[in-house]
């Protein structure tokens, strides 16, 4: 093999790491370009009632991650209690962490119970988990502490 088909190999394979290193390895939640939650503004889905797209001006880093927020204000409120808004289970997917893995999540799949923000990887499997929302979220409780050391991301 020449050097050159090597090095394209080798160079191939770095920039495939640092997509998945993108993907979701920036913090302690699930980021994708360098944004938790895919940029996603987490506490407008307690004040809106909708998934809202934050904006970099507004950010906060916590736990390693940097979240994105669509006001000052909502940027405040995070900042003031990031337990209380900040998405259950490393804004992974909620479902995935009850099968036992990490997967990427759609903004627009989420569902609040009992005051806490949930993410779906998407809207088919957010239908399977709001057929037994209190099961998944036992399982996930029990299986977050391991699925959280997990590096695969299933996108």
């Amino acid at each position: 093999m020449s050097i050159s088909k090597r090095l394209m190999g080798e160079v191939g394979a770095i920039l495939v790491l640092v997509a998945l290193a993108t993907t979701a390895f920036g913090g302690s939640y699930f980021e994708k370009d360098g944004a938790a939650i895919r940029g996603y503004d987490p506490v407008a889905y307690f004040t809106e009632n909708n998934p809202v797209k934050g904006s970099p001006a507004y950010q906060v880093a916590h736990n390693g991650s940097t979240f994105h927020f669509a006001s000052q204000a909502n940027r405040d409120l995070f900042r003031a209690d990031p337990a209380r808004y900040a998405p259950q289970y490393g804004g992974f997917c909620a479902y995935g962490t009850a099968a036992g893995y990490k997967a990427a999540i759609d903004p627009a799949a989420y569902s609040i119970v009992d005051g806490k923000l949930y993410l779906n990887y998407n809207a088919d499997i957010q239908k399977k988990w709001r057929a037994d929302i209190p099961g998944y979220i036992a399982k996930a409780d029990k299986n977050w502490p391991t699925v959280a050391t997990q590096t695969k991301v299933y996108d």
